[in-house]
């Protein structure tokens, strides 16, 4: 019996449906607010997002916000600087809370290093609207201080694939902006308007 060959593209499409079979379930603290690091499942088990090896600390509920960072439709097998284009994510829940001490718990479910920087949001500016420098990321003058390290509070290198960061902020009532600001990942859709009330 003689089988068709395939063409190279019919070989890409058969190649990502195995990859995207291969994935693991999504697990982390919850994007509704689940509070506490529990590791609760998020999603399906074919997701073919990374599972969380680490958990933040237990926070009180009324001052956690699960923030969510991944790459879209991406493999391990990409590495180096995401290109200019990529299909990124930043999601958080909640988007508004009270003035005062705020714990922002940042899980990495993509396959490429994140982080969480967060910034002030002047009268008038909307998120996404900041300038990308030729290095492809933007100024953080005035940040307020970021969640870039893996399973560690603060500052790092990074958030790696499958691990949490977080940071704590005493924050006024105003408007902020989430964002990643590793090369190309916010013109990637990388930010997320925060309220503070």
């Amino acid at each position: 019996m003689t089988r068709p060959s395939m063409t190279p593209t019919s070989l890409l499409l058969a190649l990502g449906l195995v990859l995207a079979g291969c994935g693991g379930g999504l697990h982390g603290p919850g994007m509704m607010g689940a509070g506490g690091g529990s590791g609760a499942n998020m999603m399906g088990s074919s997701s073919g997002y990374s599972q969380l090896s680490c958990s933040a600390p237990t926070f009180p509920a009324e001052q956690r916000v699960d923030v969510t960072v991944a790459d879209m439709g991406m493999t391990s097998m990409m590495g180096g600087v995401a290109p200019m284009g990529s299909h990124m994510m930043l999601s958080a829940s909640p988007v508004t809370v009270p003035a005062g001490q705020v714990t922002l718990v940042a899980s990495n479910l993509g396959w490429r290093t994140h982080e969480l920087v967060v910034m002030t949001l002047s009268s008038g500016a909307s998120a996404g609207q900041r300038v990308v420098g030729p290095d492809g990321k933007v100024p953080e003058t005035g940040s307020l201080g970021e969640a870039s390290a893996s399973c560690a509070e603060g500052s790092g290198e990074g958030i790696t694939s499958g691990q949490v960061g977080w940071i704590t902020l005493t924050l006024a009532p105003g408007r902020y902006e989430l964002l990643c600001n590793l090369q190309n990942h916010y013109s990637s859709g990388m930010y997320l308007e925060f309220t503070v009330t």
